[in-house]
């Protein structure tokens, strides 16, 4: 099949990989510019154009979509079919409607859960047990067109946003590929989505950051995996501010406060939330490097009682 790609970050080079493998056709690959990056501000190509300059796939980079420009390019390089996967824009009826087969996307929740720009993150932080991705047909709207096939899968309570990234992004790329095998042979029917089941997965910020311990310990695990590795959460760790990188439910509390320290020594720092007793198993002080928390008592002592703070 003649096919265009639209995607942009990591998570959409196993879609466009998976694509190229099974022998159709890629006219042009669309990825958003270049950025600069990190202290040098040196220009960075996106992942999908790397992968895509690396097969020999021809690239495009329209600052815009909507000003004509990536619609005149389509037209040109006539797809039968536009996939897409975290491209980042948002496409306009006329590049919806250009392909004779449409545009299909691969989003990375059971839609119509978790619309938006931050399903994997959402489905940790608000404690689901179960996720998965969706293939849809695309639409105007955010992530409301028609799906097409869906497969779930459960959350382990130890696995956080960035492994849950990457297993999804694997199997975004095997339903994209079958999906579109079934389009091709006319047996797929698109199936509206249930419009009361809808919920929405907003973009990530530093203000999710902070801990607050009169949450129980579940909620705040969820926190720190489900905002890793960015924003991250954060706690105040008797005065020293750290992003909380790993942790794991603890037991019972008895009657400590929440974000009395418990336990601080090489053992492990375990603390009380509102519900149950959380530890602390790997964080980062700020302008420091990750470590064990075992290693961050050695240099920083703390006495039992401590109470810390978010």
């Amino acid at each position: 099949m003649r096919i265009a790609f639209m995607g942009t970050p990591e998570f959409a080079v196993p879609s466009l990989k998976a694509l190229v493998e099974a022998g159709h056709e890629i006219c042009g690959v669309f990825t958003q510019p270049d950025k600069p990056k990190n202290r040098g501000m040196k220009l960075q190509m996106p992942p999908v154009k790397e992968y895509a300059l690396s097969v020999g796939l021809p690239v495009f980079q329209p600052a815009r979509v909507r000003d004509g420009e990536a619609l005149e390019i389509l037209k040109g390089l006539e797809p039968e079919l536009i996939a897409v996967a975290a491209y980042g824009k948002i496409l306009p009826l006329e590049i919806l409607e250009l392909p004779r087969l449409g545009c299909i996307n691969v989003h990375s929740s059971l839609l119509p859960k978790y619309r938006g720009a931050a399903p994997i993150n959402w489905a940790i932080l608000n404690g689901e047990d179960e996720t998965g991705v969706t293939i849809m047909v695309m639409a105007e709207g955010m992530d409301t067109g028609d799906i097409l096939s869906q497969r779930a899968t459960p959350i382990p309570m130890e696995e956080n946003a960035a492994q849950l990234f990457e297993r999804l992004a694997q199997m975004g790329a095997e339903l994209l590929v079958e999906t579109v095998a079934q389009i091709g042979a006319g047996a797929v029917t698109p199936v509206p989505q249930d419009e009361s089941g809808s919920s929405h997965a907003p973009m990530l910020s530093r203000e999710l950051s902070p801990m607050n311990w009169e949450k129980t310990a579940r909620q705040l695990h969820d926190q720190v995996r489900g905002l890793y590795p960015w924003p991250a959460a954060t706690a105040v760790v008797d005065g020293v501010r750290c992003k909380i990188l790993r942790t794991v439910p603890a037991g019972e509390a008895g009657k400590a406060a929440p974000g009395t320290v418990l336990q601080a020594d090489k053992k492990g720092l375990r603390v009380a939330c509102g519900d149950g007793a959380l530890e602390i198993l790997e964080l980062q002080p700020d302008g420091k490097k990750a470590m064990a928390a075992s290693a961050f008592l050695m240099g920083h002592p703390i006495r039992t009682g401590t109470v810390l703070t978010g």
